[in-house]
C-alpha cells in the first residue's frame, strides 16, 4: 500500500503520513500535486491519503474511498438521548456499566452506540480482522468532533484492536464480557447499503464458525447477539433466538448464557 498526504500538506503532515506508512508496513511517497488517481496509476497499488482531517483508503479497482464517519450512531445517539429506544441496546439489553465485545467492528456505528449507552463506566472493545480498516477507525474514533460531546465521548472510549475474533475469544478468560456481538457480512446483498459499498472491498467473508460461537458462550456473562440477514441462516446453524423485526431487512438473533 502507497502511503500519502492530502494535497497541500505541512511538515508535520507529512511526518505523520511517514509514520503511518511505518506502522501499516506501506511506503511513503511525496503528493508533488499528483492526483490519487494519478498515483494509483503509477504505483499500480491501494493509495492511503493522510488529510488533516480525516484518513481516506482509495482502492486501485475502486472508485469511492474508505473513510471514517459515524454514519447511522449520529441519529441513534440523538434518539437515546430523547429517551428512544435503540434495536441494538435492545437485543444486547445493555446496561450502563456494561462490558461489549465487539467481534465485528467494521466502521464501528454500532460499537458507538453501545460506548453510549454502556457509559463512562461501561468497557467497549472493538475487533477487527483488518489491519488497514481498524486503523482508519481507531484514528477517526479519536479524531473526529461531531459537535455532540455525548457523541464524541463515546467514540473516545472505545478500545480497537486488530485480530481474527476467533483468535481472540481464545485468549479471553471466561466470563469476561457481559455481551458478545457478531455483525458478519451478510449472505444477502441490501440494495440501499450503498455506503458499505467500500467496506466490502475489504471485509472477511468468512463464515461464523461453530468454534467461535463455542468460545463466545465461554466468554460471555449474559448474552450473545448476532445481526444478520432476515433470509439468513446462520441463526438456526448457531442456536439463535431470532427477534423479528417486521418490514426490517435484518433481525436479531440472541443466545441467552444461563449461570
Amino acid at each position: 500500500m502507497i502511503v500519502t498526504t492530502s494535497g497541500r500538506p505541512n511538515n508535520h503532515l507529512i511526518h505523520s503520513a511517514e509514520q503511518i506508512a511505518l506502522e501499516l508496513s506501506g511506503s511513503f511517497i511525496k503528493r508533488n500535486k499528483t492526483s490519487v488517481e494519478g498515483i494509483k496509476r503509477l504505483c499500480k497499488d491501494d493509495v492511503l491519503v493522510v488529510g488533516k482531517n480525516r484518513i481516506e483508503l482509495h482502492y486501485f479497482d475502486q472508485q469511492s474511498p474508505l473513510f471514517f464517519h459515524p454514519n447511522s450512531a449520529m441519529f441513534r445517539i440523538k434518539r437515546l438521548i430523547k429517551g428512544e429506544k435503540d434495536p441494538l441496546c435492545e437485543a444486547c439489553n445493555l446496561q450502563y456499566g456494561d462490558s461489549f465485545l465487539d467481534c465485528t467492528l467494521g466502521l464501528a456505528s454500532d460499537s458507538i452506540v453501545a460506548s453510549y449507552a454502556v457509559g463512562e463506566h461501561g468497557i467497549v472493545k472493538g475487533i477487527e480482522g483488518s489491519k488497514n480498516l481498524a486503523f482508519i477507525v481507531k484514528v477517526g474514533l479519536q479524531q473526529w468532533e461531531t459537535g455532540l460531546n455525548a457523541l464524541d465521548d463515546a467514540m473516545r472510549r472505545i478500545d480497537v484492536s486488530t485480530y481474527d475474533h476467533l483468535s481472540f475469544l481464545r485468549n479471553c478468560p471466561d466470563k469476561s464480557y457481559d455481551v458478545i456481538y457478531f455483525d458478519p457480512m451478510f449472505e444477502e446483498t441490501i440494495e440501499e447499503s450503498v455506503g458499505l459499498v467500500p467496506l466490502k472491498h475489504i471485509a472477511n467473508y468468512s463464515p461464523l464458525e461453530k468454534e467461535t460461537i463455542n468460545e463466545a458462550k465461554r466468554v460471555a456473562k449474559r448474552r450473545i447477539v448476532l445481526k444478520d440477514h432476515w433470509k439468513s441462516r446462520r441463526f438456526e446453524q448457531h442456536g439463535f433466538h431470532v427477534l423479528v423485526r417486521k418490514s426490517a431487512k435484518f433481525h436479531y438473533g440472541v443466545i441467552e448464557i444461563e449461570g
